[in-house]
């Protein structure tokens, strides 16, 4: 374990992802984030989006049951299989990775799976409302839904799927050894 690994979690619209890649590029170093997923689903052979939809969900909350089955026809037990199965794959892919060069992983709380090694830093890159607000706005465009209403759902989502994976709380410094207002810096 001698490689430089750098992992990066973010509240949604705080610039996290644009700060990994600059900072691989900077780094010369390999960059992880939906290539993780692209690894997954060739791994378990389930189709990408339906791994971006479990990894990029919140487990056991955004599947309303009705009577026995879930509003997509699944049993409610074998959702919960497809994501416990879905996470440890995506484990194994990130510890894959860390393993095989330097490189910066984010999200997909890898700062939880690779928390024994020492040669990993653990980033959270945040920032309040507004800035990330208008971040969304400029970069996705405007939706039926509030910026403000976007930002909860997904945050939501990401503190449900950490909670549920790791039994620690997303985005408590502790959690981190770097934390960065990108309102702030920019």
């Amino acid at each position: 374990m001698s490689n430089r690994i750098i992992t990066i979690g973010r509240e949604f619209g705080s610039g996290g992802r644009e700060f990994g890649k600059r900072l691989a590029e900077e780094l010369g170093i390999a960059y992880y984030d939906r290539e993780i997923m692209e690894e997954i689903s060739k791994r378990t052979q389930l189709a990408e989006s339906y791994i971006h939809h479990i990894v990029e969900g919140a487990p056991g909350i955004y599947y309303p049951i009705t009577i026995g089955k879930t509003m997509h026809g699944a049993e409610p037990d074998y959702l919960l299989r497809q994501y416990t199965s879905v996470y440890a794959e995506q484990t194994n892919t990130i510890r894959d990775m860390a393993e095989k060069s330097d490189c910066v992983i984010v999200g997909r709380c890898a700062d939880f799976i690779l928390k024994d090694r020492p040669d990993t830093l653990h980033i959270f890159i945040h920032s309040d409302m507004e800035h990330r607000a208008e971040r969304i706005v400029r970069l996705y465009g405007e939706t039926k839904q509030t910026p403000q209403k976007r930002l909860q759902e997904k945050d939501s989502k990401r503190k449900v799927y950490y909670k549920h994976y790791t039994n620690c709380n997303w985005g408590e410094a502790e959690n981190y050894d770097l934390c960065l207002d990108s309102g702030t810096l920019g």
